[in-house]
């Protein structure tokens, strides 16, 4: 079944760990083999594995921080060296279409034509991918947005841990700031997507109140199964189906169990039916499922030690549909989860 992964920071994974996304996941662990460093040699995403998979589309991002204090490979001094960063990746990816491994849609007819081509014969096919933004603050004022669609950009969210020029992110606390309202003002002209992920809860209320345009939350899951800002409340989901919005709902394990640990020497207890949990709750709150998607957020930051223990590879999505279809979900509902509800985001989004 095809996938639609609303959140996969690919260039973030090759450009900061030195990654051949080309290769086979096997193949570029057998490249960081003795590697000291966070998730060397743990990566679960690359092209191939994600055509094993049947990840035909992802929304592919681009980040990069002004943070002068962070000490993260995302963190910048300033928002000139976050825009420069960003194009880096965006331009990975421009090599990655010249050759042939994806392909970037702009828009509902080439997004619908991509699937069509991939269901009749995958192997054929570049992946799709839907050009995505992480934090805001690669866009260093706000009319450069429009810079930034031409380049394909269609979905933005504008802040991420922390503040950015824009707004408040997790971790951080208040509203949107006078660029972030002027920088939604002209998404909603461009038609672009708002991202409301990461947005600290003032900003979330604001951003909703003030873009009347097409919502998502790209990767994001439920308070009430994981205490913890960086998840969504139920008033917050129920607000987000109120907008006809889709959930992608993350695999990080920190973000699935109360009981993961950053320490290797305590085992990690998420698993995929606890993805299922979240999905199965978003579900239950609509009282439909046209409100859940995939956002897996795998290889954002961290691999196999930080994700689900019964996920190998992102090849490994295709394990959801059974666990759906165990809890009583039809194939028709397991379709909108897997694709069919962010392809009608994207169809009221960019026709």
């Amino acid at each position: 079944m095809l996938i639609i992964d609303s959140h996969l920071d690919l260039s973030m994974s090759a450009l900061d760990m030195n990654r051949d996304l080309t290769l086979p996941v096997e193949a570029i662990r057998s490249a960081e083999a003795g590697m000291v460093g966070k998730s060397r040699g743990m990566n679960t995403v690359s092209l191939p594995d994600m055509r094993r998979g049947d990840v035909g589309l992802c929304l592919a991002t681009v980040i990069a921080r002004a943070n002068p204090s962070g000490t993260e490979s995302i963190d910048f001094r300033n928002q000139a060296l976050a825009y420069a960063t960003a194009q880096g990746q965006l331009a990975y990816y421009r090599s990655l279409e010249r050759q042939g491994q994806l392909r970037m849609l702009r828009d509902w007819s080439a997004i619908e034509a991509h699937v069509k081509a991939w269901n009749a014969g995958p192997a054929e096919v570049p992946i799709g991918y839907v050009f995505a933004m992480e934090g805001g603050d690669p866009i260093e004022y706000p009319e450069q947005v429009n810079e930034w669609y031409e380049q394909g950009l269609r979905a933005v969210g504008p802040a991420h841990y922390g503040p950015s020029a824009y707004a408040y992110g997790t971790g951080s606390q208040g509203g949107l700031k006078p660029a972030g309202r002027e920088l939604l003002k002209l998404m909603r002209g461009l038609g672009m997507i708002l991202d409301v992920t990461h947005l600290a809860e003032e900003s979330f209320w604001e951003a909703l109140k003030l873009f009347n345009g097409p919502v998502m939350a790209s990767h994001n899951n439920c308070r009430v199964l994981r205490d913890g800002e960086r998840q969504f409340s139920d008033e917050q989901i129920k607000a987000l189906i109120a907008r006809d919005a889709s959930i992608g709902v993350a695999f990080d394990a920190w973000m699935l169990h109360p009981d993961w640990c950053e320490d290797a020497n305590r085992p990690n207890p998420a698993r995929l039916s606890q993805v299922v949990d979240n999905i199965d709750h978003i579900c239950r709150l609509a009282g439909d499922t046209l409100h859940a998607a995939i956002g897996s957020d795998l290889d954002g930051g961290y691999g196999r030690e930080q994700s689900p223990t019964d996920l190998d590879t992102i090849a490994d999505l295709q394990k959801l549909p059974g666990m759906l279809a165990d809890r009583g979900y039809s194939a028709s509902d397991i379709a909108n989860v897997m694709h069919g509800n962010r392809l009608r985001l994207f169809k009221t989004a960019l026709e």
